[in-house]
């Protein structure tokens, strides 16, 4: 069996960086990642599709409102609406069930005044990982987005927002989608474990953001999608790949995948970017709105993930500055690490996907 001390040396460096990252990115600490692993839903991984609130004003005072929540495996996001007070039903609120998703619309009354300057409150919120996007226009052409957060489960009434300001918004949706999707990371980890050359790293990573910019692109107007429960596995079966090859590179051998991990890295950012979209398409949101929100939240994903990527290099560097050497099974932790929880999300996945997990 032949190795190159050089590329182990390497190896070893990036790969002890599995055991720092997961501390770091899966809740700062290994018993927590376990817990995770394997005491809460897999299928739920990548569940941090935002909620979506429409208020168009459609008389003077008068509002009719779309409130959408994510469902999964049969189970709706816990947050529930909590609108002003003072506020009157026009007529009784319809409910619609979607596979996806639990649609309520509503027809209110706020008086003379309006909304402006109400609070709307998201009750729950704050006990979930994901954001409510809330979209709000008026009858005087006034239109802008906000975006609540587990950190501040309301929006308010405000003035209209220049186009920066909401671009500014699905940024950080975007930015914040990346750093809680732990299965695009842990993906994106596993790459960077197999490629050693600094300028194939570029290429794999490039390869990776053109193909999930496209299938989001495609998804997020409507020209394809794939169900739920299909693209989570396929996402996990994406992580469970680059746990042999992992090793494989460790070890010294050659694969198609080791040589060309460009190729690899496009293909499953094909997969990938349908898991992107969802943040987009289960809002629902207008095709007007599309544009700006789909390159905004676009850039704020490649920010997330350029970040990621920047954090493992620099973790790297001071690893190999302080020159530690590391026992052998830290060496081939990595591959195992990455294989074993691609493969706990495949199997669980799959259950759901055929009906047999929820």
């Amino acid at each position: 069996m032949k190795t190159s001390t050089g590329g182990n040396r390497e190896n070893g460096e990036r790969s002890s960086l599995l055991c720092l990252l997961c501390c770091l990115l899966f809740n700062s600490a290994s018993t927590l990642l376990l817990f995770t692993v394997l005491f809460v839903p897999a299928a739920q991984a990548h569940e941090t599709r935002p909620a979506y609130l429409e208020i168009k004003e459609t008389a003077p005072g008068q509002f009719s409102v779309l409130w959408r929540t994510p469902v999964l495996a049969g189970t709706r996001l816990p947050i529930v609406l909590k609108l002003p007070d003072r506020v009157k039903n026009l007529k009784e609120p319809v409910v619609s069930v979607l596979t996806d998703s639990l649609i309520e619309r509503r027809w209110i009354d706020a008086g003379p005044n309006g909304l402006a300057g109400e609070r709307i409150e998201f009750v729950g919120l704050q006990l979930t990982i994901t954001d409510v996007l809330a979209r709000f226009e008026m009858l005087d052409g006034g239109h802008w987005t906000v975006i609540a957060r587990p950190a501040q489960p309301w929006v308010e009434m405000a003035a209209s927002q220049t186009w920066w300001e909401t671009a500014r918004s699905y940024v950080t949706e975007g930015v914040r989608h990346i750093l809680y999707g732990p299965d695009h990371l842990l993906f994106v980890f596993g790459l960077m474990l197999i490629v050693k050359d600094r300028w194939m790293l570029l290429k794999t990573v490039t390869a990776f953001t053109v193909a999930h910019s496209i299938t989001l692109a495609i998804a997020t107007f409507g020209f394809a999608q794939l169900p739920g429960p299909l693209l989570n596995a396929a996402i996990a079966l994406s992580i469970l790949f680059l746990g042999p090859e992992i090793v494989r590179s460790w070890r010294g051998e050659t694969s198609f995948t080791l040589r060309h991990p460009w190729v690899v890295a496009f293909a499953f950012g094909l997969v990938h970017g349908f898991g992107f979209a969802s943040a987009l398409t289960a809002a629902g949101l207008p095709r007007q709105d599309l544009p700006l929100a789909l390159v905004s939240f676009n850039v704020g994903v490649e920010l997330g993930q350029l970040g990621f990527i920047v954090l493992v290099l620099a973790v790297q560097r001071v690893f190999g500055l302080l020159h530690i050497r590391w026992k052998r099974w830290v060496y081939v932790l990595p591959g195992y690490v990455v294989g074993s929880i691609g493969a706990f999300w495949t199997i669980e996945r799959v259950g759901v996907l055929f009906g047999l997990l929820r």
